[in-house]
């Protein structure tokens, strides 16, 4: 019966994190599609024009990089699962408990080495 309710919580979460993956794929396609489009710093009449597209084409910047941040560690998650290890702690090799994988399905560490590597 437990094998069975863990086989079935591992394939909620790629159902997930598939889902998760698909999402971050167009959301980076359409930023960077919307990046072609962008105004040239610089060009315009105006300081303050100047300075709101710099800071528009830096906010844009920032969240193409934390998504594709995330998407990396969806399609980390996915291999993991694939070759038997998601819900295995890479540092110590203890089960990550299934509250965090629920919570957090991307987690490849225990809570306590979590914690140990931010305290450092």
């Amino acid at each position: 019966m437990e094998v069975k309710a863990k086989s079935k919580r591992i394939s909620d979460l790629r159902a997930y994190l598939e889902e998760e993956r698909d999402r971050l794929r167009k959301e980076l396609a359409h930023v960077e599609e919307l990046g072609t489009d962008e105004e040239r710093a610089g060009l315009g009449n105006h300081m303050a024009d100047n300075a709101t597209i710099v800071f528009e084409q830096a906010k844009n910047v920032g969240m193409h990089r934390a998504q594709e941040r995330m998407l990396a560690e969806v399609d980390d998650a996915l291999a993991r699962i694939d070759d038997g290890t998601y819900g295995v702690c890479r540092r110590c090799g203890n089960a990550i408990d299934s509250a965090r994988l629920r919570a957090l399905p991307t987690a490849s560490l225990c809570l306590s080495c979590q914690e140990n590597l931010e305290t450092r």
